[in-house]
């Protein structure tokens, strides 16, 4: 089977069948985790995610101070890589405890000063910190057409399986 660039790099099967569905992806892996077990092909499978929802979690205001505290703490992972590279091509010119304290003095400097100028150049537009994260509301099981029948028929062995999921 040749890829076809438009698909999922490999992820998609050739023609899908729609097997199950289920309200979490745990209870979607339970599923494909027992077909496992009863030795089922499972290459055969896709769990699909869908009825995508977007959830913003808002964590804090944002201010001139915690902008700060937050790009120099943010530029201290730079000095230390900058201190690592350094004393990696440097090691006769310095002590490495020197190395690390140039470093992360630099880094938190040019964090400070590039989240400082960003923050200044956003003109007070989102004003605020936040975590975002893409869920699905279901999980969809496809199996492959040639094999669905004996993955339903396994699914419905299931002990707790439920009827409705399988329609």
């Amino acid at each position: 089977m040749s890829l076809n660039p438009q698909q999922g790099m490999g992820l998609e099967l050739e023609y899908p069948q729609h097997l199950a569905e289920y309200r979490t992806y745990a209870e979607a892996q339970e599923a494909v985790d027992y077909l496992s077990d009863k030795e089922f092909p499972v290459q055969n499978l896709v769990i699909l995610g869908t009825n995508l929802r977007t959830v913003e979690r808002v964590t804090g205001r944002r201010t001139w101070g915690s902008v700060l505290v937050n790009g120099a703490v943010g530029g201290l992972g730079m000095g230390i890589f900058v201190s690592l590279m350094l004393w990696f091509f440097y090691r006769g010119f310095a002590s490495f405890l020197f190395m690390l304290l140039i470093g992360l003095v630099m880094g938190a400097v040019f964090g400070l000063i590039t989240s400082a100028i960003g923050y200044a150049l956003s003109g007070g537009k989102r004003d605020f910190d936040s975590m975002r994260q893409t869920i699905a509301t279901a999980y969809e099981l496809q199996c492959e057409h040639k094999v669905v029948e004996q993955a339903r028929q396994l699914l419905a062995q299931r002990p707790g399986a439920r009827a409705e999921a399988f329609e």
